[in-house]
This record gives C-alpha cells, structure tokens and sequence, in this order.
C-alpha cells in the first residue's frame, strides 16, 4: 500500500457547484521526490471569489486550464505508475480534500482508485499523541503557501515525522 498525501484549492466549498481548481499530490516516503500536480478548467459558472483568491488563480486564468478530464485521467495514470499496491489518500482536511478528488474521479473515469476510504492527517495526530485538542502543523518543513505540492509535500513530512516517532505504516 501506498500512502498519497492529497491538497486540494478550489473556487468554492463544494463539488457538483463549485469548480476544483488545482490539486497536488505526493507519495509518503523519504525525499518527497515523486509528485504530482494539476490545474483543472472550472466546470461551474458559480464561484466564491474569496475561495479562488486563496489559491492565488484569477477567474480570467483558470478559465484558460485544461480540461478536467484530462487532469484525473493523468493523475489516475501516475496513481498506478507510483503507487504499490492500492494507494490510501491522506490529506490534512479529508472531509474537503477527499470530497472533490472523489467527486471527480467519479464524475470523468466512474471509479475512483482510492477506493471509498480516506485517512485524516490531523487524526492521526491527535491519536499519536493522545489529545484531540493538539495540532500537527508546527511538524512541517515546507512552508504552507496554497500551492498543492508545497501543501501535500509539508503535510506529508508531518507524517514522516510521526512514523519516526514510532506511528507505523508500511512504505
């Protein structure tokens, strides 16, 4: 099994409404070395412009990105080239992030290769260390900018960090 830390931005607070604009992807393992990322055409004329504006996009560019189905297309291609095994999505906001990655792959390939489960960085956390009013956050290197590699490759450092601090997972 591999584990796939997963960022998500998009332009508003739900899928089937609102348009997921840019993902970023990550294999847990020493060197964050294999990732991926996409920008995806908005499918929805509704959009929250303080949404949008948190990745850093304008309206005007993400009308010019390519098709969505092109995006989950490759990513499910990269899932199976990089991935042992079935691949287990991990993300620091699941119920967000899993929502429109589900959403889409559902939506363009009527499957999704992650199967129906996802994995709450915060609740790993929060178990690791056995208070659920703590926070992983402070465990990233990478700063937080929105952008989704930088996103998932911090996060997935935070992981690393709790597996060398005895949470066992395989790699």
């Amino acid at each position: 099994m591999s584990y796939v830390m997963v960022d998500v931005e998009s332009d508003g607070p739900i899928p089937g409404k609102f348009s997921m604009i840019c993902f970023g992807a990550v294999i847990v393992e020493p060197g964050l070395e294999r990732t991926f990322y996409a920008e995806l055409r908005p499918m929805w004329e509704d959009w929250i412009p303080d949404a949008l504006q948190v990745s850093g996009f304008s309206r005007e560019q993400t009308l010019a990105f390519p098709a969505p189905e092109k995006a989950m297309a490759d990513f499910d291609a990269w899932l199976r080239q990089n991935c042992q095994g079935k691949p287990m999505f991990v993300s620091d906001n699941n119920g967000f992030d899993w929502q429109f990655i589900n959403w889409y792959f559902h939506w363009f390939l009527g499957k999704n290769p992650f199967g129906f489960s996802s994995t709450n960085l915060g609740s790993l956390y929060k178990g690791r260390v056995g208070d659920v009013t703590k926070n992983f956050k402070h465990l990233r290197r990478t700063r937080h900018t929105h952008n989704p590699v930088d996103d998932a490759k911090g996060n997935a450092e935070a992981m690393l960090t709790l597996r060398e601090q005895g949470l066992k997972f395989p790699m």
